[in-house]
C-alpha cells in the first residue's frame, strides 16, 4: 500500500463566512473527525487538492494527513464540488483506527481483455459492469484496487462478483447476502446481432402506424 501525504493546517475560525474568505484565497476548509480526539477544522492548498483528486488512490486509500507537522490516518468521507465550476468547496475527513476493520469502496482494474477470446473477436462487445465494490478489511489490508483477470473470456460469457480475486483479510460483504448478489462484473456479447435484431425490431415497429393509417383512408 502506497503512502500518500496531504498537508493542512488547523484553522480556528469556523462559519460561512470564514469559509468564503477561506475559498477566495485559494483554499479549501475542511473537517477531521472520528476516532477519541475531537473533531477539527483544517484548511488545505486547492491547487494541490484539486491535483491529488484527478488520482482514484484519493478516494479509496488511507491517506496521511499531515496537519502541521503531526500526521494522521484518514479516508476522504464526502467531497462538495461547485455544481459548474472545478472548485472544491469542503472536504471530510475520518480518522482511521488501525485495529477497527474499514469498510470502503475500491476501483476495479480490468486487465487482459484484448488477449482473451471475447477481447479478439470483432464482433463481441465486452461491457464492464461494475466499476467499484464495496469491501471490508482492516486498513492495513487495505488495496488500493482489484485486478478483475478477463484473460479467459470466452463468446456470451459472463464473470460474477464472486470470481473477483481477493487479497488477503479482505471480503466483499454483498456475497454474504445470498446468491442474487453475485451480481455481474464483466459481460461478454456479440455485438452485430445485437444490432441486427435492434434494426429488425425498429423497421417492424415503423411498418405497423403505416398500414393502419393506409386501413383508415381506404374507409374513408
Amino acid at each position: 500500500m502506497s503512502e500518500h501525504i496531504i498537508k493542512a493546517t488547523g484553522r480556528n475560525v469556523e462559519g460561512k463566512g470564514a469559509s468564503r474568505r477561506l475559498r477566495r484565497a485559494a483554499s479549501i476548509p475542511a473537517i477531521v473527525y472520528g476516532g477519541k480526539s475531537a473533531s477539527q477544522p483544517i484548511q488545505l492548498e486547492h491547487e494541490k487538492i484539486w491535483l491529488a483528486s484527478q488520482n482514484e488512490w484519493f478516494y479509496s486509500s488511507i491517506l496521511s494527513l499531515d496537519i502541521e507537522g503531526k500526521t494522521e490516518s484518514v479516508l476522504l468521507r464526502d467531497m462538495q464540488r461547485h455544481p459548474f465550476k472545478q472548485i472544491i468547496l469542503h472536504l471530510d475527513f475520518q480518522r482511521v483506527d488501525a485495529k477497527k476493520e474499514l469498510r470502503i469502496s475500491v476501483p476495479l482494474h480490468f486487465i487482459n481483455q484484448d488477449e482473451s477470446p471475447a477481447g479478439k473477436s470483432s464482433d463481441v462487445v465486452v461491457t464492464h459492469e461494475m466499476n467499484e465494490v464495496e469491501v471490508t478489511c482492516l486498513p492495513k489490508d487495505l488495496p488500493e484496487f482489484l485486478e478483475v483477470d478477463l484473460g479467459a473470456l470466452e463468446v456470451g460469457t459472463t464473470i460474477h462478483l464472486s470470481e473477483v480475486k481477493l487479497p488477503k483479510g479482505v471480503e466483499i460483504p454483498e456475497l454474504k447476502l445470498g446468491k442474487e448478489h453475485d451480481v455481474a462484473v464483466a459481460v461478454a456479447r456479440r455485438g452485430r446481432v445485437e444490432t441486427e435484431e435492434t434494426e429488425e425490431t425498429a423497421e417492424s415497429v415503423e411498418e405497423v402506424p403505416a398500414v393502419k393509417v393506409a386501413k383508415k383512408d381506404d374507409e374513408k
